[in-house]
């Protein structure tokens, strides 16, 4: 009798061991959930706290020179009627490697919530917006009326370009990094500079 009664006991475990797991599978995974934590500590952060790990291009310089520029282009009031605006080149000229594209991209956010501007594609993301209506008009996938007609973009009225430069200074125990960011707001028909402004940051590490 005793021999019977182990292997279903066991079984009864085996069951009671799969259901345990299932649930364990099931429960949501968000922050307020026990954390598994592996050979290092990870923790999240505040996204806008001052980030000062290094002098070098951080998300801190990021925000200011994007604070700094929707701020100033909102208060001249030059976006009356919410004209279009395209994003045309953003000129890395520092030492560093820096996403140019990510501070535009910030910029371009805040204005967009703003509801005083529209963007239109950029040169960028221009071919994407092509093959788009290649795909809609040449593809005969679509039904007839339903597909976006070529040659109805719309232009911009503006055109906005930026250019990040930097310039370092170091010694034996001192690197100092001065960064000026430049934005310029051109009006598309006439080429005329409509308003433009500056960021500067310097950052000074010792060791």
């Amino acid at each position: 009798m005793q021999e019977k009664t182990i292997p279903a006991r066991s079984a009864r475990i085996l069951a009671l061991a799969a259901i345990t797991l299932a649930l364990a599978a099931c429960q949501s995974t968000d922050l307020s959930s026990p954390t598994v934590r592996f050979d290092r500590q990870v923790d999240y952060g505040d996204a806008k706290a001052v980030e000062l790990v290094t002098n070098e291009f951080g998300s801190t310089d990021l925000q200011l020179i994007a604070e700094k520029m929707t701020g100033g282009l909102l208060e001249t009031g030059i976006f009356q009627g919410r004209p279009t605006v395209t994003i045309s080149t953003v000129k890395n000229k520092t030492s560093e490697y820096i996403d140019t594209t990510n501070v535009m991209n910030s910029i371009q956010t805040a204005l967009v919530k703003s509801g005083k501007v529209r963007f239109v594609r950029s040169i960028s993301e221009m071919q994407a917006g092509v093959d788009e209506l290649q795909r809609q008009n040449q593809s005969g996938l679509y039904k007839q009326g339903s597909t976006a007609k070529i040659g109805q973009m719309t232009a911009a009225k503006y055109s906005m370009e930026g250019e990040l430069s930097s310039i370092v200074k170091q010694s034996s125990n001192t690197k100092d990094v001065y960064y000026k960011f430049t934005l310029k707001l051109f009006d598309v028909q006439e080429g005329t500079v409509e308003w433009q402004d500056e960021k500067e940051i310097r950052k000074t590490s010792k060791r």
